[in-house]
């Protein structure tokens, strides 16, 4: 959460928010309370009092100079009550499984994947058809990229929504989607999708209402009629995506102004400043809900709120926007929970974790610096940042992933690589070197995302497997390099694990799909490099996986162990992370603990044998003779602990 906010001066107006109170509740009594059961307006009843100082705080700070803000607040908390008298019966009694249970995405059961509906299986309809696999897989949280109507073409991979109430055709109905959440809820799995809602497409009904001359709509966007206000803020702006277009502004003829346009020019930043975009944008968010989704990705969370002379990234606006929408939630869908996306500094990046904002947070983090030991084959800034800052707030979790549907930045502090030991600017250009196959002994195969000529900087595309340096070890038929690459995969796979929060798999990593250069032949896809692992999964590869005598065999076997050993371990159930000194620098260690169950999680992340030696195991509390919960092997270690190339151990602790 924010740090410094203006909500200790809202005391003086302690008395407009008893007033509004008490007029508006009696207002939605009248309206609406005649259309709900007694206990079921009473649930509503309850979780408004509850929330109201908090949210009505935030909405204050927002729109409070707004001459009819009381009229939007109410217009905001009768679009709350309607979605609550709208939303099944089989969710309310989730929305009262949640609140029994608050913190219920913390066990270790959860595990998660993540895929495109067409690439993984078609349609909806089909997918519905493909939930045995994740079963088998163990899965319990799925994470569905947006299948929402988009633009034909361009639509930056399905982030440009052009309406959050309908699907793509090719994919199916909204129905089809509220039918496949209610099956997988009812085997155990949640369903994540993504609201995106810094941005809108150009093709959006809003959007389309704007390009008419419709003022109110215009200002639904942020749109400047010259390049004043542009160049102002640009002053202090920087790209995102300098190969698409320079600066943050596109401008159209069409009615002769400049929109705000962050990403690409065919996504129009909403304008939070305006109320009705918040009110808008809630009722999409709670339909989605109403759906069934059960946890919502917030995408591009860092954007949400401009300010000249700032660069628009974190401010404290964009918290209580957030803020405000998670209380209104609170009220009308509890079950629902918020995981955001914010690819930043890590330490903004735990600003919006909090119970009062976004209960989950990916942790890109946590990526970068496995990819860094991997590629350096050192530990130093992966202990370094994880020892700063894994911790959270309680009843809050991670999400962690090897990688996702989008690319791999180094998000990482430069106060942790310089405490690595390395130069910040240098040490990022050499992992996009050694993760693009351009720095001589790499194993990795990935292409560049997004890379400034000038600069040398960029991002990185590619699967885990080619990136592990199985795609280079496949090509030169070489058992040994295939084995140290499969070693990679199960390394990653079993840090994030074991390490604390909802582990993410993106669907064909299970299986080692490699790179799909097909992309290239694709004109809708053929200048955005993020492709190249997005490929469709390979069902053919995926009927190997029972099979230890071929690649995917050896991939989804072993991640079917660590995945029952997250499962059925006391030790990682709502535990306590505790980092390490191995006393090698080749090696990662961390306690998980939960009450008197431990385990010790070792990782060697490089290609040569490594020891901890006997006596420093004995002062982290490990007995001569330990199991390896992994292998399943008895370890004696009165000398020392020898750990196999890549090896990755989880070593019981004894019970005290």
């Amino acid at each position: 959460m924010s740090e410094a906010t203006p909500f200790d001066r809202i005391e003086e107006n302690l008395g407009r928010e008893r007033t509004a109170l008490a007029r508006i509740l009696p207002r939605l009594e009248e309206r609406f309370s005649a259309k709900l059961a007694p206990p079921q307006w009473d649930a509503f009843n309850r979780r408004l009092k509850k929330e109201f100082s908090f949210l009505f705080q935030r909405l204050f700070v927002l729109y409070g100079k707004e001459y009819d803000f009381f009229y939007h607040l109410e217009c905001i908390l009768a679009s709350a009550a309607q979605f609550w008298i709208d939303r099944p019966n089989e969710l309310k009694a989730l929305d009262a499984l949640r609140e029994s249970d608050p913190v219920w995405f913390t066990s270790n059961r959860m595990v998660g994947a993540m895929c495109y509906v067409d690439l993984f299986a078609g349609d909806l309809k089909q997918m519905r058809e493909k939930i045995w696999y994740l079963k088998e897989l163990g899965i319990t949280y799925l994470h569905l990229m947006p299948p929402f109507k988009v633009p034909n073409g361009d639509n930056d991979g399905g982030y440009a929504v052009s309406s959050y109430r309908e699907i793509q055709p090719a994919l199916g109905t909204m129905e089809d989607l509220a039918q496949l959440a209610t099956e997988l809820r009812r085997h155990g799995i949640s369903i994540v999708i993504d609201f995106v809602f810094n941005h809108t497409s150009d093709e959006h009904d809003w959007a389309q209402r704007a390009l008419a001359g419709e003022t109110e709509y215009q200002e639904f966007y942020r749109m400047y009629p010259d390049r004043m206000m542009p160049d102002r803020f640009e002053k202090s702006l920087p790209e995102i995506f300098p190969d698409e277009h320079p600066g943050s502004f596109t401008y159209h003829s069409r009615i002769g102004k400049w929109i705000w346009t962050t990403f690409h020019n065919y996504q129009w930043d909403l304008n939070y400043e305006n109320p009705l975009v918040f009110s808008h944008m809630l009722e999409e968010m709670l339909f989605l809900a109403n759906q069934g989704v059960e946890i919502l990705r917030l995408d591009a969370v860092a954007f949400l709120w401009k300010k000249e002379g700032t660069n628009c990234q974190n401010l404290p606006q964009a918290h209580w926007i957030i803020q405000a929408y998670n209380s209104l939630v609170r009220i009308a869908a509890p079950a629902m929970l918020f995981k955001s996306e914010a690819i930043v500094h890590p330490d903004e990046v735990r600003k919006y974790i909090g119970v009062k904002e976004c209960q989950l947070s990916y942790n890109p983090q946590l990526m970068a610096v496995l990819w860094n030991s991997l590629a350096t084959r050192e530990v130093k800034l992966l202990k370094s940042a994880m020892q700063r800052r894994f911790t959270i707030p309680p009843e809050c979790d991670w999400v962690n992933y090897i990688r996702c549907h989008d690319d791999i930045g180094w998000a990482f502090s430069d106060d942790d690589v310089e405490v690595a030991g390395f130069d910040p600017l240098k040490h990022r250009r050499f992992l996009t070197q050694f993760y693009t196959g351009i720095f001589e002994g790499s194993f990795a195969r990935g292409i560049p995302f997004q890379e400034d000529r000038q600069t040398g900087d960029a991002r990185v595309s590619g699967t885990c497997a080619s990136l592990c340096g199985l795609e280079q070890a496949i090509e030169a038929n070489d058992p040994k390099l295939i084995e140290l690459a499969i070693d990679r995969i199960m390394l990653v796979h079993g840090v994030i694990m074991t390490i604390g929060g909802i582990p993410l798999i993106y669907l064909g990593d299970e299986i080692a799909m490699l790179n799909d250069y097909g992309f290239h032949n694709v004109i809708d896809k053929q200048a955005d490099s993020r492709w190249v692992h997005r490929g469709k999964f390979d069902w053919e590869q995926a009927a190997l996986r029972n099979d230890m005598s071929t690649v995917p065999g050896r991939v989804h076997q072993g991640l079917l162990r660590l995945i029952q050993l997250r499962q059925q371990n006391v030790s990682f159930n709502t535990a306590e992370t505790e980092f390490v000194d191995t006393g090698n620098n080749h090696i990662f260690g961390y306690f998980r603990t939960n009450n008197d169950h431990s385990v010790l999680c070792l990782a060697n992340v490089s290609e040569s044998p490594q020891r901890v030696e006997g006596r420093h195991l004995r002062l982290l509390g490990l007995r001569k003779t330990i199991v390896d919960l992994v292998s399943g092997q008895f370890i004696t270690a009165i000398q020392e602990l020898l750990l196999k190339p890549y090896q990755f151990a989880v070593l019981s602790v004894p019970r005290k």
